[in-house]
């Protein structure tokens, strides 16, 4: 049952997801607020890496940072971002779909050099948060970065600003 609803909840967010990685523009891709933060480009990257991480989520109880390959991929163009994320959501699908339920309560733990990075907890709860709420959170960022840019971005969760305005013109 509880598979059942990350599934559902997986693909409804995938799709909001994707709305917003397809909205990006490439003259935004440079764009960074601060000098500090990620560029558009970055952001969305990141986003659509975080899909990679669904198999040592899932298929493993220890998750090491340490070893890990992060790959940003070319992010020279929008279209690329959005490549790597359909690559991405496809193998996480997957995962999640084959993923066995009753290893949900295993304790899980993130590590680098042998150190924990993130407490040990079970896996549900790192599920939903290291991947569901981070994800959200990062679109949140991108959403943010899109509009200083004077972009508009879909509505993700209810129409948009411009979607909502549109609607009252008819």
């Amino acid at each position: 049952m509880i598979k059942q609803a990350l599934i559902g909840e997986f693909l409804h967010e995938a799709e909001n997801t994707r709305k917003l990685l397809q909205a990006i523009p490439d003259s935004a891709l440079d764009y960074r607020p601060q000098p500090h933060l990620w560029s558009v480009g970055q952001l969305a990257s990141h986003i659509a890496e975080v899909y990679n991480w669904f198999e040592g989520t899932f298929n493993s109880d220890l998750f090491d940072m340490g070893t890990y390959k992060y790959d940003k991929g070319d992010i020279s163009k929008a279209a690329n971002i959005v490549t790597k994320f359909e690559e991405n959501f496809s193998r996480a699908k997957s995962v999640l779909e084959n993923s066995d339920e009753s290893t949900y309560m295993n304790t899980w733990r993130m590590q680098m050099g042998g150190n924990d990075i993130m407490p040990p907890m079970p896996r549900v709860v790192v599920v939903r948060g290291f991947l569901y709420n981070h994800l959200y959170h990062h679109r949140g960022e991108l959403v943010a970065h899109l509009r200083a840019t004077g972009n508009t971005v879909p509505g993700l969760y209810g129409p948009s600003y411009e979607e909502a305005q549109a609607m009252m013109a008819r």
